[in-house]
C-alpha cells in the first residue's frame, strides 16, 4: 500500500505561507531534497496550493536562464502526476494532472491502494482534513531557519480528536543555510 506523506516548508515558529520564506537560493543541496522528494512521489493538492504551483513551475521548467537547482525541481514537478481536489476548478493547466471531486476520504484510501510512488500531500486545507480523518502515514517537515511573527499557521482550523503521537524517523540539517528536514511516523 502507498503511504500519503504530507510535506510542508514552515519556519520555527509554525507558519507555512509561502510568502514569509523561501528556499534559499544558495544552498543547493535544499534544493536537491526538494526535487528528490517530488521525483519519489506523486502529489496531491487542494485548489489553493496547485494554483500556487502551476503555472509557477512548469514555466521555470522551460527557463534555460534560471538557476540549474530550481530547473531540476521545476521539471521533477512537471513530470509527476498529480491529483487536485477542487469542487471549482474547472480544468488542469499542467500536464499528468487529474481533478478529483469526489469523496476526499474515499478517494485517498483508493488512491493509498492502487500501485504506484508514495503520494505527498502539500498545503494547509487539504492535509489538515486529511490529517483529521487520520489517513496521513508520514510527515516530512523542512523547517526555515525564520521567525516569522505572522502568516498562516501550521494546520490552521484542524481539529483533532485526540493528540497525534509522532516518532522522529530521520532528521538532517542543511550546513549552509541553516534549514532543517524532519521525518516523522505515525505511531
Amino acid at each position: 500500500m502507498r503511504k500519503l506523506i504530507y510535506t510542508i516548508n514552515i519556519t520555527i515558529d509554525g507558519c507555512c505561507e509561502h510568502t514569509k520564506m523561501d528556499p534559499p537560493d544558495d544552498d543547493e543541496e535544499v534544493m536537491d531534497y526538494f526535487t528528490q522528494l517530488v521525483r519519489d512521489a506523486d502529489l496531491c493538492y487542494g485548489r489553493k496550493t496547485y494554483q500556487l504551483m502551476v503555472p509557477y513551475w512548469p514555466d521555470i521548467a522551460k527557463n534555460p536562464s534560471d538557476a540549474k537547482a530550481d530547473r531540476e525541481f521545476a521539471q521533477a514537478f512537471d513530470s509527476a502526476n498529480k491529483i487536485v481536489f477542487s469542487r471549482s476548478l474547472e480544468s488542469a493547466e499542467s500536464r499528468n494532472t487529474r481533478i478529483v471531486r469526489g469523496n476526499l476520504r474515499d478517494e485517498i484510501v483508493k488512491l493509498k491502494q492502487e500501485p504506484g510512488k508514495h503520494i505527498c500531500v502539500g498545503g494547509v486545507d487539504l492535509a489538515s482534513q486529511l490529517i483529521e480523518l487520520g489517513l496521513v502515514d508520514e510527515y516530512r517537515f523542512a523547517v526555515a531557519p525564520i521567525l516569522a511573527g505572522e502568516g498562516r499557521r501550521l494546520l490552521e482550523g484542524a481539529h483533532l480528536q485526540e493528540k497525534l503521537q509522532l516518532r522522529l524517523a530521520e532528521s538532517h540539517v542543511f550546513k549552509k543555510s541553516g534549514w532543517i528536514a524532519l521525518r516523522y511516523l505515525k505511531l
